[in-house]
């Protein structure tokens, strides 16, 4: 079926438009851009008063397929992802198997087929994500990988970093670094603060964070090979990274909303879906990650989305790290960065649609004439309130439960196709 996306406000980064215009959707691709279209055959869909964006992307999601499908399997995180307007996601290697063999990735593409969002795998930087071996990178590459990374966990060895890094690049994949010293973790669970020592918990140093980041950046510098910094949460990161761009490293870094809108003050009631690693920071940690997505030191937002079942979380200090979010990315930022008077809504596209498929080499991320008509149409001013039961993600454990959010979408198009319509 062909669409006709009447008198929305749309808004691309890629093709610098913002305004009043209608968008003919045909044949899967948008056909035409412009004023007073005809609808021709096509359905018409009232998008007054909405906003039209390119299909989200986000390239650090868990779909936990293979291996943990009781907490989320490929389909229902793309239903997820599309229910939050994001058409395109990159899912970490931490499965079960892992996912550094051909075999896997070829697995989840599989999957992937007739999902409602684009799927697009990233492998292991080393064998079984143990920081020793490195993984056949040619071989990832050669079955549908964009990136690697041994996200869950960080390459606690510089040198095998640098080697992998070098071969990636040789291949032509991103990498991703999960930014930790599991020394200076040593069994922590949540920001090593005033919270932390109110609950007699463990506390994590950013310390942990800040070692590394400054560690991958000198690799960087070294060797001349890129290098993408995950979940990026302390100010001391945001820094070092605005001072590696500034003399010319290759990198690149994402942060995820709950670092821009929560703080570890969320753990005050000793419960285990506000834990996710790197952990809920400071308020002067918020502050400077949004200071960081207002001056371009943050290349994108991702929700590092990592579901876990109700039974996982039920204890606060055994619990697993993470949290759902890709069904509350988009109006977090709306939330906070737009409505806050922080970013335009150009910027929002640009954090959320373009650099991150910049960075990976993935397609699309644009409202121009012939491209694949991956959409999302929003009430960037609709109030709602999360309630987890009604996500639609396997695992309900959000950190924005309760919470009031402005702006809510309302359909997301796949390739043409109406994949969510709430």
């Amino acid at each position: 079926m062909d669409f006709l996306l009447k008198n929305g406000y749309a808004v691309d980064y890629a093709e610098d438009l913002e305004g009043r215009t209608d968008i003919l959707i045909s044949n899967g691709v948008i056909a035409r851009v412009g004023q007073n279209l005809d609808a021709n055959d096509a359905r018409v869909i009232d998008c007054e008063g909405l906003t039209v964006f390119p299909g989200l992307c986000d390239i650090h999601v868990h779909l936990r397929d293979p291996g943990q499908t009781y907490k989320e399997d490929v389909l229902t995180g793309c239903e997820a992802a599309a229910a939050g307007g994001v058409t395109a996601v990159a899912c970490m290697p931490n499965t079960v198997p892992t996912a550094d063999c051909p075999d896997v990735i070829k697995y989840i593409l599989q999957k992937a087929k007739g999902a409602a969002a684009k799927v697009y795998p990233i492998g292991a930087i080393t064998k079984g994500l143990k920081g020793e071996e490195l993984c056949d990178y040619a071989a990832l590459k050669a079955a549908g990988c964009v990136a690697v990374s041994d996200d869950g966990r960080p390459v606690e060895s510089a040198s095998v970093m640098e080697h992998g890094m070098l071969k990636a690049q040789l291949a032509g994949l991103a990498v991703i670094s999960h930014c930790e010293d599991l020394k200076v973790i040593n069994g922590g669970i949540m920001n090593d603060g005033e919270v932390a020592r109110r609950l007699g918990a463990k506390g994590m140093s950013r310390l942990s964070e800040d070692v590394v980041t400054a560690r991958e950046l000198a690799i960087s510098r070294s060797c001349g090979a890129p290098i993408h910094i995950a979940h990026v949460s302390t100010e001391g990161s945001a820094d070092l990274i605005r001072a590696a761009k500034h003399i010319g490293i290759k990198c690149t870094c994402e942060t995820a909303p709950h670092y821009f809108m929560l703080t570890e003050e969320k753990l005050s009631g000793r419960d285990a879906d506000y834990r996710m690693n790197p952990p809920l920071r400071t308020e002067a940690d918020r502050q400077a990650i949004i200071r960081a997505l207002a001056d371009g030191t943050i290349d994108c937002i991702i929700t590092d989305h990592a579901p876990h079942s109700a039974e996982d979380k039920s204890d606060f200090e055994k619990a697993p790290n993470g949290v759902v979010g890709l069904e509350t990315s988009l109006a977090a930022a709306l939330t906070e960065l737009y409505h806050g008077g922080v970013l335009t809504l150009k910027d929002i596209v640009r954090l959320m649609c373009v650099n991150p498929r910049r960075i990976l080499g993935i397609p699309g991320g644009s409202l121009k004439e012939g491209e694949p008509a991956d959409i999302a149409v929003a009430d960037i001013n609709e109030l709602w309130t999360v309630e987890p039961d009604k996500l639609h993600s396997k695992s309900h454990n959000t950190c924005f439960k309760g919470m009031t959010l402005k702006g809510k979408v309302k359909y997301t198009f796949l390739d043409g196709k109406t994949v969510y319509r709430d």
